[in-house]
């Protein structure tokens, strides 16, 4: 678990451990799969970082490992959601750091990531 300085928002790397509180969450684009789940889980490629209030998951920032033969590895962010009645409080900023900093940890030299251009929130 990692915590920010806000104490109402505790931020968790997924593991096989925590893994079953995503389930139900509301803030993914879809309901969370159970066995898409346990692969993302198992698949060294990927994290996932979430923000919890409480037991409730307000937040998510996923992403890959992507290698090349003649590259250091680099990061791709996916997807960072933040439940709209969560949003400007510095969550999204505080999930794309942590996972940034596991990629750098992972050995990941660049971080990608992107968004569209009517995308206020981001």
């Amino acid at each position: 678990m990692v915590t920010d300085s806000d104490e109402t928002v505790t931020y968790h790397l997924l593991d096989r451990g925590n893994s079953q509180r995503l389930l139900g969450a509301e803030v993914f684009d879809h309901e969370v799969d159970a066995r898409e789940l346990a692969r993302f889980v198992a698949e060294p490629a990927y994290e996932l970082v979430f923000a919890c209030s409480g037991e409730r998951v307000v937040g998510f920032c996923s992403g890959a490992i992507l290698r090349h033969p003649d590259k250091k590895p680099i990061f791709l962010i996916n997807e960072v959601g933040v439940m709209e009645a969560w949003q400007r409080r510095g969550i999204g900023f505080a999930l794309c750091r942590i996972l940034i900093r596991r990629a750098r940890s992972r050995g990941c030299k660049g971080i990608w990531l992107a968004t569209e251009t009517d995308n206020a929130a981001a």
